[in-house]
């Protein structure tokens, strides 16, 4: 679920598509096999069935439409031009819908497919693939502390993640130092509060502070207390309101100062932002967006129960195929997972 040791930072600066596509395949395949695979131990089958049954009811509507194509009994023209409009409706986007298409022909005329079924078997195996490079284990330091910088607009479920992992972090034995520097909405700096009593985690929490002298604070406290784990939970807000993503960039370059400050070297070593899967090609807009301004390292995407645009995660895979470490799909401690192509690709089209 998680890997413990020591990692090679990513670079600060935001990579090429190709270039962020090329060093995540490369860096899993340097992963020992259970690392890369992110292989659940055996004990914990039995609750990732229930999680893999909450996920198809999640994105039961976008399968629903994504099926409806197959119930026919021949391939055709037609067939094709209805999997385009119901790609494009799970908001896949113009370049994976094309991409999923032009290799869906080419495999079903090598394999030579004669059924709706056998075409269906072919796009799940086409969709795992552009996914895979998605597939990726959250990886911490082992010999010292990991600083994980959070973010995303309101309402993408933000500080509820944030709590959600820091109960897998402490499951795992990990201890977690939390950091409220969401001074921006009201009520955020309480809310992470109730999430730390919750999962019997320090916290630290000035109010009416500067967000980014909250995360120094943070980041100095998680390395003298010799924790684990720093979450800095950052404001909300849209990519469209410049001064306030300058603020981030702000946040960012402060961590860097504690970090080396420190002693912990290249902080934060995460930046993760959370999105809602229900707001389609909007997600992808806000990955875009943060990517530019802070270069992210990973997505958390939430809300997927419900939704009709779940195929947005196709999307992001052929514009920025930016590591998913988890996706969510209700309110409970359990229904944050970790992100596997096979599985959500077979859900996407049950």
């Amino acid at each position: 679920m998680f890997s413990f040791f020591k990692k090679n930072l990513l670079p600060t600066s935001t990579p090429a598509k190709d270039a962020r596509l090329e060093d995540t395949r490369a860096l899993d395949s340097a992963l020992p096999p259970n690392e890369a695979k992110n292989i659940l131990p055996a004990s914990g089958m039995e609750a990732r069935q229930g999680w893999l049954a909450r996920l198809k009811a999640g994105l039961g509507k976008t399968a629903a439409g994504l099926s409806s194509v197959f119930i026919g009994t021949r391939i055709d023209e037609a067939l094709f031009e209805d999997l385009e409009s119901a790609l494009l409706m799970s908001d896949a986007g113009v370049h994976a819908t094309e991409y999923l298409l032009k290799e869906l022909r080419r495999q079903a005329k090598e394999a030579k497919a004669t059924t709706p079924r056998e075409l269906k078997n072919l796009l799940v195996d086409g969709l795992c693939k552009l996914l895979l490079p998605l597939e990726k284990p959250l990886r911490l330091d082992s010999e010292s502390t990991t600083v994980i910088m959070v973010t995303g607009v309101n309402g993408a479920g933000k500080t509820t993640s944030i709590g959600k992992l820091t109960h897998r972090l402490a499951d795992q034995g990990a201890t977690v130092l939390l950091a409220a520097a969401d001074t921006f909405r009201a009520a955020a700096r309480e809310q992470l509060t109730v999430w730390a009593e919750r999962n019997t985690v320090d916290i630290v929490s000035q109010e009416g502070a500067d967000p980014a002298a909250v995360s120094y604070d943070a980041v100095c406290a998680g390395k003298a207390r010799k924790k684990d784990v720093v979450i800095i939970d950052t404001a909300g807000r849209l990519p469209t309101q410049l001064h306030l993503m300058e603020e981030l960039k702000k946040i960012r370059r402060v961590v860097q100062k504690a970090g080396d400050a420190s002693g912990l070297g290249a902080c934060p070593q995460e930046i993760l932002l959370v999105i809602d899967g229900n707001t389609g090609q909007n997600a992808l807009a806000q990955v875009r967006a943060f990517d530019d301004a802070l270069g992210l390292t990973g997505l958390v995407i939430t809300k997927l129960d419900g939704t009709a645009k779940g195929g947005v995660l196709a999307a992001i895979a052929r514009d920025r195929p930016i590591p998913v470490y988890f996706i969510g799909v209700g309110e409970k401690l359990e229904e944050l997972e970790t992100f596997n192509a096979r599985e959500f690709s077979q859900a996407l089209l049950q």
